[in-house]
């Protein structure tokens, strides 16, 4: 009894300030679904995370908007886009992936050096020069920008599934080529289902990241119809009237659900996905 209260003792600091600094991270979560049920003279007037009274009507009139957009067509478009923008950066960059990792080509490594240079550069600076090529191809106010390149591989997930695919035994490969296989049946049905936790990693962040996307909507999309759950929530604001806080957390809220469902379900795959991907860098 005595060692197990010494022990509780010993670990009672760390678990206390574990919990405290684990609430400063939430906070600002439980603060906005507090104030999605609160009234707007309420949300900055009272800090605390209970509201004095429930108000439902915030999610009514987020979801109705504006005229006769509603935020369905927001999420929607939002789930286009990332969806979307997700498989072909999944595919795209495991197939780049599956070739520098066991394919020996003319000017593999100075390639593979080029890829890595390119997560070094800012999308500020090729923001411009792509705006004019896509504007060119007549492409500005449809979803063809944000998607078609998405399909052409993202250097940070090939780098991550390279470094899965280096860990799997090259063994493998030689015994499937023995029973006649060539590159890519090896690549569909031995590579890929080996890379699984890489794979569901790679979705998950790319699905996250396009989902809270703001700027590649903001520049290619004009028409309100069009806007993803990024620009709607953003157009709540109006500076020039009293702008609506209560349906603007009320939808905020809504937006991370996708989100939450996508960490719950695929979280065992996440950290498996990261754990391995760093033990075999």
């Amino acid at each position: 009894m005595n060692y197990k209260r010494r022990k509780w003792v010993r670990l009672f600091p760390y678990h206390f300030f574990l919990i405290a600094f684990g609430f400063v991270m939430v906070y600002p979560i439980l603060w906005m679904v507090s104030s999605s049920f609160k009234e707007n003279a309420e949300i900055f007037g009272n800090a605390s995370l209970l509201p004095g009274r429930v108000v439902l009507d915030n999610y009514a009139r987020g979801w109705r908007y504006i005229g006769k957009l509603t935020f369905a067509t927001f999420f929607e478009n939002s789930l286009l886009y990332t969806v979307l923008a997700t498989f072909g950066t999944v595919v795209s960059s495991a197939i780049i992936a599956y070739g520098f990792a066991r394919i020996r080509f003319i000017g593999r490594n100075f390639w593979f050096a080029c890829m890595m240079v390119s997560l070094m550069i800012p999308y500020q600076v090729t923001m411009i020069p792509q705006f004019i090529m896509f504007f060119q191809l007549k492409w500005v106010n449809s979803f063809l920008p944000l998607i078609v390149p998405m399909f052409f591989g993202q250097p940070f997930f090939v780098f991550l599934i390279i470094q899965f695919i280096r860990g799997i035994p090259q063994e493998l490969d030689e015994a499937a080529k023995i029973d006649g296989c060539g590159r890519f049946r090896i690549f569909r049905d031995i590579i890929m289902p080996l890379c699984v936790p890489a794979i569901i990693t790679s979705a998950i962040f790319q699905f996250y990241w396009k989902w809270d996307d703001f700027l590649g909507p903001l520049l290619y999309l004009n028409k309100p119809k069009l806007y993803t759950v990024s620009l709607a929530l953003r157009m709540f604001s109006d500076p020039a009237t009293s702008t609506d806080w209560g349906a603007i957390f009320a939808m905020s809220t809504l937006s991370l659900v996708p989100i939450f469902l996508l960490f719950v379900f695929f979280q065992k795959y996440l950290v498996q996905g990261i754990s391995t991907t760093g033990l075999k860098a």
